[in-house]
């Protein structure tokens, strides 16, 4: 079998919603957080069998301080045994949360702070291969800690979760030595210091509409999780 000759790509290099028609579907998993969806997807008449894990969505938050510290949290993750260096970042589990509120809202509850200014940094697939987890990851700047210390919630990893403040050049030193490799870190820090470098004009407003997050909606392959 040899490649075809369309291959070299001539077209607008941006991603684009293009499902392919699913002829079965069945669900495999039925989780507390995500499921586990197989789906037979009908690829130009080549019938094949995709997992999907189907997820809530996320934000997180590059909270940077007026030293132009980023703020970062230590926390266990039990899938990968490990305790990571991480933005505040939660679920959107809350029905008809916007994002920005969710991020506001997990700032103040893994690290104790609000912020006075907020913008979009970048938007990231974390495993496009496997799962429907879109994360919007947020600029915070303008900290101020709450009076009464960060908002307890969560059981178990979320109840003891150390602070740190590093700066912009050092996260992003730490990132690229592979000392710290959490996919919203290694996003946010990068996108920020780069965001940094060209005088923040890469921002965008923080209540722009979500387009990924809009089009998984489209396909059924957000995991709606109805918490209070």
């Amino acid at each position: 079998m040899t490649a075809s000759a369309d291959e070299k790509w001539t077209g607008a290099v941006a991603d684009v919603l293009d499902p392919r028609p699913v002829r079965a579907s069945r669900t495999s998993v039925d989780g507390y957080v995500w499921s586990v969806v197989t789906e037979t997807m009908d690829f130009d008449g080549m019938l094949a069998e995709r997992d999907i894990l189907v997820h809530p969505g996320a934000v997180a938050v590059i909270a940077l301080d007026e030293q132009e510290r980023v703020l970062l949290i230590r926390q266990y993750r039990h899938p990968v045994g490990h305790q990571l260096f991480e933005p505040p970042a939660g679920l959107m589990d809350k029905p008809g949360e916007p994002p920005w509120q969710t991020a506001a809202r997990e700032l103040a509850e893994e690290a104790g702070y609000r912020a006075d200014q907020w913008d979009v940094l970048v938007d990231v697939y974390l495993t496009p291969g496997g799962s429907s987890e879109a994360i919007r990851i947020y600029l915070a700047r303008g900290l101020t800690p709450l009076e009464a210390g960060r908002v307890l919630t969560g059981e178990a990893e979320e109840q003891h979760l150390p602070r740190v403040f590093v700066s912009l050049d050092d996260a992003r030193d730490l990132v690229l030595s592979g000392a710290i490799g959490g996919g919203s870190s290694v996003a946010g820090i990068l996108a920020a210091h780069a965001s940094r470098a060209q005088g923040w004009t890469s921002l965008r407003p923080y209540d722009t509409a979500w387009a990924a997050r809009d089009a998984l909606e489209s396909l059924g392959r957000v995991r709606h999780l109805h918490r209070p």
